[in-house]
């Protein structure tokens, strides 16, 4: 039912057909559930794993690899046409298992809903399974249950409950089923209403089903999570990107050699050789598996430091991070009521320590200790905080209600340990707490005499004392004291802290808690808050100056969020904060350009959340988004990188998002930000390297066929250089420590290219020195025996893999030369270029594999010769760097 809480209850019983003493007759329930269907939550199909591995064999170079295979056993090379077609189903096999994992998310927030109900059917009371519901079904409510799905409130006694899941509240929410609620009114603030998947955490209630299945709130998150779609990280589209310009010039240049080898006369049967050797030199095979290691060995460090990667692509997407939308309750606060402020009348009090241990002081306005034992005041405030109380504090974990919680902790602070106060004096009545009143009292007996203890509402408290305590005696509360107490009542508002009052009252042992709420004492107020992470400023500051920017959006009030904001210095001004209710009258273009000076969203709802997501990237920046909560989840799935609570995140937030922080700490956001970065310059590294040699065997066939040198390199020969030779330096380039300074660098654009025009004037550089040194290396064998070609092409096969293993070396910084860093404080690489040299020596000297790769063994003298060629490429590259400096310079 559309807009239930807006109307009365007399309409909602009206138009369901229900009374609310018998509830719905078994047949109409039949009926009803052939109409709306089961309560449970549905999910649209997905891929089949069929799908997803037919979708791999999509992009442009696996199709011309696939290609390059077949043509290759077609003309009876069965050794190049299956490692190529091994390759490729390699890489399928991969991209399938990465893909298959996503997507559980529906199945964890399926989970949450309640298997069993309280109903009344047929004027019975019974207990069904929750998918049986139907709208107009009465159900009873009672502390500890899940609601089984939306309900309007028939009826509530002392009705609390926890919706920290659905709207990010950080403390349960007292239900009212007498109030009227206007339209438009947010989710948290909607009294009359309970929501499927929250929990009763105090009171009882009855209501009526006015929403099930996927008409409930939590289905509407459902069906935002069906919807949302996964984008593409930079780096895949980059990768994409490298791999269409490749398979144009592979295209292009075949095309050039299939018409070159035509007029100079040579056989069709070489002419597709050539091409085969050229597909093969054009893709950067070992590319995708490097860039993969590389990922995985990232992820691994970042476990470390507390972040867990679900998806291999989304590490290096964390370091293009420029905006961290987070959560407040749980993420940027602790999610444990604190007590911080305490007034007596006269004086404010501090109050240090944040949790539920009771580690912390009480310190007066110069920042000493108080003595709560000589200070009666806070004495009695400590006193009824700790005996007017249900609930328990163990191990640091409240049972009960958090707000009680943080005052049993101060109790305990102040030394008025609450399990040796309620053993002393102990409870004899009680009147609860009720959303009328909004106070709650108990009596006990306390130094031979009998007391009736109050705390609540301090507006409602005020009201009914007459006097107060000072220097432990009893003054008349006069017009200025009470003036005085409700203004420090509505500082502490101001400052979005949860008051409470504190009071007491001599009694007769024989009296009746309710009929002496009046005439009490006012000895206190209490500022409670739900604390900011100590970590959290100093990571939003380090995010700061990396140019990163957060944004706190939350389900809690504007007051709250804006004060809360300030203190972590996520915004200076109050006109950086805006209420969620306000985005519904923005259109998208307006919410685009709000959200680039609006740093806290406050009252916001699931679908707020996704919107402003999306308007921060339709202004080109990159959104992380942090959360616990099942109402986060949209979000999660939409932003570039979804960050959910490893610790207090639910399971449907978990599913939902990229990555995991396993402390929960927003720190070790930044510190996988960190690494995000350190993984994306690895990753430019290492694909200016592999490249650059693709490239370069590119020009090196293309000019070789050019001047009708024949083919200088044979197929499988480029494959091993490719995955073998040219991957181990590769991986170890992924290994590098950060370059100093990494977090001072702004977020690099969304849209910029990883072939920018740095790496475009290196690989122009690379690739020509690389090819001018090796062709040269060819034509000297061709020189010593011009009818042995096999000599030439192991002269050419010596000098290309000795000249990769020195490049690598150059290539563990883009701008620094080889002679200002410690060129060998890479182990691994160190030991990847052993290998190398070591895997070339096998190629030339082992019989075996000279008939593999058609080379033969080079004498010393001829050996020197190549590798002595094999150093000018690293010259070039070195030079280039300095040339690359010099220009950016000129253009800064």
């Amino acid at each position: 039912m559309k807009n239930a809480y807006t109307k009365s209850e007399s309409e909602i019983l009206s138009s369901l057909s229900v009374s609310k003493e018998q509830g719905l007759s078994q047949e109409e329930v039949k009926n009803r559930l052939t109409k709306y269907g089961e309560n449970k939550l549905q999910e649209t199909d997905g891929k089949s794993i069929w799908q997803i591995l037919f979708e791999q064999f999509k992009d442009v170079m696996i199709i011309i690899l696939i290609i390059a295979a077949g043509i290759s056993m077609a003309l009876g090379e069965w050794i190049e046409g299956v490692i190529i077609l091994a390759i490729v189903v390699l890489n399928a096999i991969l991209g399938t298992y990465q893909e298959n994992k996503a997507g559980k998310a529906l199945a964890a927030l399926k989970q949450m809903s309640s298997p069993k109900a309280k109903v009344i059917r047929g004027g019975q009371n019974m207990e069904v399974p929750s998918t049986d519901l139907v709208p107009g079904d009465i159900v009873i409510l009672e502390t500890g249950d899940y609601v089984p799905a939306d309900v309007y409130l028939l009826e509530s006694i002392n009705l609390k409950i926890d919706e920290a899941a659905l709207t990010g509240e950080s403390v349960p929410v007292e239900k009212d089923s007498n109030v009227t609620i206007e339209e438009g009114v947010p989710l948290g603030d909607r009294f009359n209403m309970a929501y499927m998947s929250t929990i009763v955490t105090y009171g009882r209630g009855k209501a009526i089903v006015v929403g099930t299945g996927m008409e409930t709130e939590i289905g509407h998150i459902a069906n935002m999570l069906n919807q949302a779609t996964e984008e593409k990280t930079p780096l895949q589209k980059n990768l994409e990107g490298f791999g269409k310009i490749l398979g144009v010039i592979c295209i292009v240049v075949a095309v050039i050699i299939f018409i070159l080898g035509m007029i100079q006369g040579m056989k069709p049967l070489d002419i597709f050789m050539t091409a085969v050797a050229l597909a093969v030199a054009a893709i950067p095979e070992g590319l995708p598996a490097v860039v993969t290691v590389v990922l995985a060995m990232g992820m691994t460090r970042m476990v470390k430091r507390n972040a867990i990667m679900k998806q291999l692509s989304a590490a290096e997407t964390l370091g293009s991070t420029s905006v961290i939308c987070s959560d407040k309750t749980g993420t940027l606060t602790q999610n444990k009521m604190t007590v911080v402020s305490l007034f007596d009348g006269e004086t404010i009090y501090e109050v240090t320590g944040t949790g539920y241990y009771p580690e912390g002081d009480i310190l007066d306005a110069k920042g000493e200790k108080v003595d709560v034992k000589n200070n009666p005041s806070l004495k009695w405030v400590a006193t009824i905080a700790g005996l007017c109380n249900d609930a328990k504090v163990e191990d640091g974990a409240v049972i009960g209600d958090p707000t009680e919680g943080a005052l049993i902790t101060l109790a305990n602070k102040a030394g008025c340990l609450v399990e040796s106060l309620n053993n002393k004096h102990v409870r004899i009545k009680e009147f609860p707490f009720d959303s009328d009143r909004k106070l709650m009292s108990t009596m006990h007996e306390i130094d031979g005499k009998t007391y009736l203890l109050t705390k609540g509402a301090p507006d409602q408290l005020i009201a009914r004392a007459t006097g107060y305590l000072k220097d432990g005696e009893i003054f008349p509360l006069n017009d200025e004291v009470r003036e005085r107490l409700l203004t420090q009542n509505t500082n502490y508002a101001k400052q979005a802290l949860r008051v409470l009052g504190y009071a007491f009252r001599e009694v007769a042992k024989e009296a009746v808690p309710e009929e002496n709420e009046n005439n009490l004492v006012f000895v206190g107020l209490s500022g409670m808050i739900d604390p900011p992470r100590e970590e959290a400023k100093a990571a939003i500051a380090v995010a700061k100056e990396a140019g990163v920017r957060a944004v706190m959006i939350t389900g809690d009030h504007l007051i709250t969020a804006t004060a809360i904001g300030k203190d972590l210095g996520i915004i200076e001004k109050d006109d950086e904060a805006m209420e969620g209710a306000k985005i519904n009258d923005l259109s998208d273009e307006q919410l685009k350009e709000k959200v680039m000076h609006t740093s806290v969203f406050a009252r916001v709802s699931p679908e707020h959340k996704v919107r402003i997501v999306d308007a921060i990237q339709a202004n080109g920046l990159v959104a992380a988004m942090t959360g616990d909560g099942v109402n986060d989840a949209p979000a999660l799935k939409k932003a570039d990188i979804g960050i959910a609570m490893g610790i207090t995140g639910t399971d449907v937030s978990k599913e939902a998002a990229n990555m995991i922080l396993t402390d929960d700490n927003f720190a070790s956001i930044v510190a996988a930000v960190e690494e995000g970065r350190i993984i994306y310059s690895n990753i430019r590294k290492l694909v200016n390297f592999l490249l650059s040699c693709n490239i370069g065997e590119i020009l090196i066939i293309f000019v070789a066929m050019l001047f009708g040198w024949g083919t200088p390199l044979a197929a499988t020969q480029i494959l091993w250089i490719n995955l073998l030779t040219d991957s181990f330096p590769a991986f170890s380039l992924g290994l590098e420590k950060g370059e100093k300074g990494i977090m001072k660098e702004k977020p690099r654009d969304k849209h910029a290219p990883l072939l920018d025009k740095r790496m475009t004037r290196a690989l122009a550089i690379q690739s020509v020195g690389l090819a001018a040194a090796t062709l040269l290396s060819y034509r000297l064998g061709n020189s010593f025996d011009s009818h042995d070609h096999e000599l030439a092409t192991t002269f050419c096969f010596t000098t290309l893999i000795i000249a990769e293993m020195l490049r690598a070396y150059s290539a563990r910084s883009e701008t620094e030369n080889i002679w200002n860093m410690n060129p060998f404080s890479n182990h691994y690489l160190n030991l990847s270029a052993l290998l190398g040299i070591g895997l070339l020596l096998v190629v030339l000297y082992v019989p075996a594999f000279n008939t593999i790769f058609k080379t033969k063994p080079l004498s010393l003298t001829y050996f020197l010769y190549a590798a002595g060629l094999a150093v000018v490429p690293m010259v070039v590259a070195e030079i280039g760097k300095m040339i690359g400096r010099a220009v950016e310079k000129k253009t800064a």
